[in-house]
């Protein structure tokens, strides 16, 4: 079995965290690990998915699928339109590509009305609040969203990120009954966010990977 990782955006944290996910919910399987990293500038630099962007992005869903794959998980939330629009060719050639972050936002709107949103970027941050929106609609239910644009993380080290966060989180504690991460790379401060202020906070990497091993159970594969 072959699981592609698709990475608009990388660092060391973020691979170990997906891996290990991946790993946990599907089992001994072949990792097949996509990057550009140009997709996650140029998305960032005009603060919406370009043409260009969401070609390359899309030229490495097939490239995943030329290279075996049996799913494909999308691990950047400000380009996870591309991979809703992706889903009809996805279905005709038997290759499901899965949102890291959508499972996530239908477990915040299970566990509350007011969802805060962090993120370091406002390509990332918009993004997933429409898709909360979109999954509360489907669900049936009505939310509220708090915005947390976490400015100054970037060059930071972790125990400096994981300050900052902090930061920002106690800012909209009060105002929100679950905090929901953006970005998979925020994915290590969940603990410490939690403990801090006593809310469910959910990041997307155990939920992405939750959401795969279901769609590699509909294809017979688990």
């Amino acid at each position: 079995m072959k699981i592609a990782l698709v990475y608009t955006g990388v660092t060391p944290q973020l691979t170990e965290l997906v891996e290990r996910e991946v790993k946990k919910q599907c089992g001994e399987c072949e990792l097949i690990t996509l990057k550009d990293p140009s997709i996650i500038k140029e998305v960032a630099a005009a603060n919406r998915v370009n043409t260009n962007p969401a070609a390359r992005l899309v030229t490495m869903y097939m490239e995943a699928c030329q290279q075996g794959a049996d799913a494909i998980l999308n691990i950047c939330s400000s380009v996870g339109d591309v991979a809703d629009c992706a889903q009809p060719i996805a279905k005709y050639i038997g290759v499901p590509i899965v949102r890291i972050d959508e499972e996530m936002c239908r477990e915040a709107v299970r566990q509350g009305k007011r969802i805060g949103v962090m993120a370091t970027l406002s390509s990332t941050l918009n993004p997933t609040k429409n898709t909360v929106l979109r999954v509360a609609r489907e669900m049936g239910k009505e939310v509220e969203m708090v915005d947390a644009l976490v400015e100054g993380g970037f060059g930071l080290d972790e125990e400096q990120f994981k300050a900052l966060m902090s930061k920002y989180a106690q800012e909209i504690a009060d105002k929100c009954d679950v905090i929901l991460f953006a970005q998979g790379s925020m994915a290590y401060c969940e603990e410490d966010i939690a403990k801090l202020t006593g809310k469910v906070v959910l990041s997307s990497p155990r939920f992405g990977a939750i959401d795969l091993r279901r769609a590699l159970q509909v294809k017979g594969l688990l």
